[in-house]
């Protein structure tokens, strides 16, 4: 049984940590090597557009994110759904494809309540497979990125958070505690020297949205967490940039601001959540490549791509919500229909055209993060039916590089 490896994984990691070791060094050279990774989403953090059967086999509309798995369901019938996905989503198979299709690095989101679910209708019990994919990519020669994706309250009111809100409640009451707290555990293990083969950074916090936010906090937040982590290692220490422009961060946890050192920002680039851009032609999503390559760069700091996609449409279920429409078919509030969402989802009807376009969007976006920035991580390994973002399927299908540095069209910008 799976669960009875990832725990046995666990134990023999343990094991081995706890004897004498010699120093070691954070196994990725920074600032010099580039990232090429991947992002194990919808594992530890469910979002309905990655896994909508599992939301959908509930039988309730009003279960729409983790929380209200948790809170419509109870514990032990949540448990039972969990368990089942977080033994068979992600596995050392899916590591290992991973591996041999050239990506250096996977980024695994994961929530606080993996840790302690401060009285949420939250379930347990997703910590244990963080040593599994760490003893998984160990063997296979990957990296991991840990990426702490959902705080108390949501940090940005989108389903990945693990709850869905309007407005994130995240900084009220003694939540930005609460998640130092969750950091400070998962810092204490996670920065150790003698995980630094695999675990190449740790990041404080997925998409804060700063525009709701008081961005003060969400500053001292990251010098709160930069510290944690530095009372066990010189681990990179990642910041999400809020939604700014990295260079905005210019001066902040950099050497010149008490000697902060191995720190790297953050950026995520999509071009699906806009009524404008998703009017665009392929060209003109290439085009808009070119256009914003200058957003993301100049940052004082280690600058990566963490989250993007092949998708030039919404029109993945449940992308924007379960229950939410999308704009590209004019089904989302507001929205005005730009065209036909009944194939994008599904690779076997994409024409030969569609599958250039998409080729030609992607490697426009590889091309520019890698001369922009130290790298990129695309976002997601796979899904259960949303073509445009899913790393297998498009690698299967000839649409996603392969090798990585092939480019089958010249450059763009």
């Amino acid at each position: 049984m799976l669960l009875h490896r990832v725990f046995s994984a666990a134990l023999v990691l343990g094991t081995a940590i706890a004897a004498p070791a010699d120093k070691r060094k954070v196994g990725f050279n920074w600032g010099s090597e580039k990232l090429k990774g991947v992002n194990i989403g919808g594992w530890l953090v469910l979002e309905p557009w990655i896994t909508p059967s599992l939301f959908d086999n509930t039988g309730r509309a009003d279960i729409v994110d983790e929380y209200t798995l948790g809170q419509k369901l109870g514990h032990d019938a949540a448990l039972s759904i969990l368990r089942k996905h977080w033994d068979t989503w992600a596995t050392w198979q899916d590591f290992n494809k991973i591996k041999q299709s050239g990506f250096n690095l996977v980024r695994i989101p994961i929530g606080y309540w993996a840790y302690d679910t401060f009285g949420a209708p939250y379930v347990q019990g997703a910590a244990p497979y963080i040593d599994a994919a760490i003893d998984w990519s160990r063997g296979l020669g990957l990296k991991i990125m840990i990426d702490l994706h959902g705080a108390p309250g949501s940090q940005n009111g989108y389903d990945n958070s693990g709850q869905r809100m309007t407005n994130p409640t995240w900084q009220s009451g003694n939540t930005v505690q609460q998640t130092l707290k969750v950091l400070k555990t998962i810092s204490d293990k996670y920065a150790q020297a003698q995980y630094q083969d695999v675990v190449v950074g740790i990041q404080l916090l997925n998409e804060p949205f700063i525009p709701k936010l008081n961005e003060d906090g969400v500053r001292q937040f990251y010098r709160d967490g930069y510290g944690q982590v530095r009372d066990t290692s010189d681990t990179p220490v990642i910041l999400h940039d809020g939604f700014k422009a990295p260079n905005t961060w210019n001066g902040f946890l950099t050497p010149s601001d008490n000697n902060a050192q191995n720190v790297a920002i953050d950026h995520h680039e999509y071009q699906v959540f806009d009524l404008g851009l998703i009017k665009m032609s392929p060209r003109e999503h290439q085009q808009q490549v070119c256009n914003t390559a200058e957003t993301y760069n100049g940052a004082d700091k280690w600058t990566f791509v963490g989250e993007w996609t092949g998708a030039m449409t919404d029109c993945a279920k449940y992308l924007n919500g379960r229950g939410v429409g999308a704009r590209y078919d004019g089904t989302f509030p507001g929205s005005t229909r730009v065209g036909d969402c009944s194939w994008q989802n599904d690779i076997s009807k994409w024409t030969q055209q569609n599958k250039d376009d998409a080729r030609g969007y992607i490697e426009a976006q590889m091309s520019a993060y890698e001369s922009k920035t130290q790298g990129w991580i695309w976002w997601n390994f796979k899904t259960e039916g949303a073509a445009e973002w899913d790393a297998f399927k498009l690698i299967d299908a000839g649409v996603f590089p392969q090798p990585l540095s092939n480019r089958k069209f010249g450059a763009i910008c």
